[in-house]
C-alpha cells in the first residue's frame, strides 16, 4: 500500500469505528456552511447508472421546532404505522435478538426497567421529537425506481453519516420518522412521486446525555463472509 492509500483506510477506518447512532444533542445549531459541506460529500455517492435519487429535506431553527411539534401532535393522535416502504413484519433468530439487545442497551443507559411501559413510550417519543436535535434530514426516494432507488439512498444516508461524522456533527438515522410518512408528506408539500425512506436527525453531541454513553456490538468478519476460492 502507498502511503496516500494506508492514509485513506485510516481515516475512513477512525471513521466508521467512531460513528454512532446520537440520541442526545445539544441545541446549537450547525452551520448553513458545514451542513452544505455534508452533504456535497455525501453527494459523491454512486448510484446505479447515475441515477442519483436522493432527495433531501432539512429542517434549522424554528422550521425543526414546529415539525417536530406538529410530528409529536401527530403521532399522539394516531400512532398507526403510515410507511411508504413496508416495515418487516417481525423479526425473528439472531435478528431479533440484535434487536432486543440494542433496545436494552439502551434502556438499562437510560435506567429504564424492564416492564416500565411508561418509561419505554417516553423513549419512544424522543424519536418523534429527534432526540432534542436542531436538524432534521428528511430523506426521499423517487417512486418508480422502487427497491435499487431505496437501495441507493441507503448509501447516500451512510455517507452523510460519514460526513458529518468527519466535522464532528452527529446524527442518527431514524426509521421511526416513516412511519408517519403521510403526515411528513403533507408537512413539506412533497411530490406524489417521492417516498419517505427515513429522516436524519443532526446536530452536535450532548456528551453528558446518558443515551450517548453506550456503542452497540458488530458481528465478525467471519459471521458475514462465506469465501468462495475453488
Amino acid at each position: 500500500m502507498t502511503t496516500q492509500s494506508t492514509a485513506q483506510s485510516s481515516a475512513l477506518a477512525d471513521l466508521m469505528y467512531h460513528r454512532w447512532s446520537c440520541r442526545g444533542f445539544l441545541a446549537d445549531d450547525v452551520p448553513r456552511a458545514v451542513i452544505e459541506q455534508i452533504v456535497d460529500i455525501a453527494r459523491r455517492t454512486p448510484s446505479w447508472c447515475n441515477t442519483q435519487p436522493w432527495h433531501l429535506h432539512i429542517t434549522s431553527g424554528p422550521a425543526t421546532d414546529t415539525f417536530r411539534t406538529s410530528l409529536v401532535q401527530s403521532w399522539a393522535a394516531d400512532p398507526q404505522l403510515h410507511t411508504d416502504f413496508e416495515f418487516p413484519a417481525t423479526y425473528e433468530g439472531e435478528y431479533l435478538e440484535r434487536r432486543r439487545a440494542s433496545g436494552w442497551q439502551l434502556y438499562e443507559a437510560l435506567g429504564v426497567e424492564k416492564g416500565d411501559r411508561a418509561a419505554s413510550a417516553r423513549e419512544m417519543l424522543r424519536n418523534f421529537e429527534f432526540f432534542g436535535a436542531p436538524h432534521v434530514a428528511i430523506v426521499t426516494a423517487p417512486a418508480s425506481l422502487g427497491v435499487y432507488g431505496a437501495v441507493d439512498c441507503g448509501l447516500f444516508v451512510q455517507s452523510f453519516l460519514l460526513a458529518a461524522q468527519s466535522y464532528g456533527v452527529a446524527a442518527v438515522p431514524q426509521a421511526a420518522l416513516a412511519s408517519h410518512s403521510h403526515f411528513i408528506r403533507a408537512h413539506f408539500d412533497l411530490p406524489a412521486d417521492r417516498r419517505v425512506l427515513l429522516g436524519i436527525s443532526f446536530g452536535y453531541p450532548d456528551p453528558d446525555h446518558p443515551a450517548n454513553s453506550y456503542r452497540t456490538p458488530r458481528r465478525a468478519v467471519e459471521d458475514v463472509v462465506t469465501w468462495a476460492e475453488a
